[in-house]
């Protein structure tokens, strides 16, 4: 595997929150993680990262916890955070180099990669990538949509579950496009169901319902 390392600087001096966890860097078998206010400390896969939380995978892009038997998937740059007294979900975000937030995240339990876009009003993606997820689109309701590349024709569809960090939403909309999307595009479907607040290069989604 690739070696994976990018240290985000300033992270040490964000506030976090109790079982906050976040990640700062990746190599084969191992992940530099920030747990609640304290230095980056490298894991090993199997390694326990607090009191039932367990470090089960690692990729070139993420990490992989065990959170009290849920499956967490982090990419580097995020961290989500759970209060201990029962407060809403919470992950924050981290831009990229063109202040893009891209996250991992699941839908219907399978691994995938989303673009924050809060321009799009639905959770977007290919016709590709929904066969991928096993999404019987063609069963949707069928419309158009204008694009830079022209009209093209959609499905309207609904998805039993998305889940990024600490946040899972059930039964959410989402378009599927007879297009090429560069990116699956986290649309306002999903964000709408969370409190957004934006600071610099880090945004913070919470649940609201």
């Amino acid at each position: 595997m690739k070696v994976a390392l990018i240290l985000l600087c300033g992270l040490n001096g964000v506030a976090a929150h109790a079982g906050s966890i976040g990640v700062v860097g990746l190599f084969p078998g191992k992940a530099v993680l920030l747990v609640d206010a304290a230095a980056p400390k490298t894991y090993a896969i199997g390694a326990t990262i607090s009191d039932g939380v367990k470090l089960i995978g690692v990729t070139e892009t993420a990490a992989q916890i065990d959170d009290h038997g849920k499956r967490q998937t982090l990419a580097i740059g995020t961290h989500f955070s759970r209060s201990e007294s029962g407060g809403a979900a919470s992950v924050t975000l981290q831009a990229d180099s063109r202040g893009h937030f891209i996250t991992a995240g699941q839908i219907n339990g399978v691994g995938v990669t989303m673009l924050v876009d809060t321009g799009a009003s639905m959770i977007s993606m290919s016709t590709q990538e929904a066969r991928r997820l096993g999404i019987d689109f063609k069963g949707g309701q069928r419309g158009f949509s204008s694009t830079a590349n022209g009209v093209v024709p959609v499905y309207q569809v609904r998805l039993n579950s998305v889940r990024i960090g600490d946040i899972e939403l059930s039964q959410v909309d989402a378009m599927v496009h007879e297009s090429n999307l560069p990116f699956l595009l986290l649309g306002m479907s999903f964000l709408n169901r969370t409190q957004m607040q934006r600071d610099g290069e880090r945004m913070v989604l919470t649940k609201r319902f």
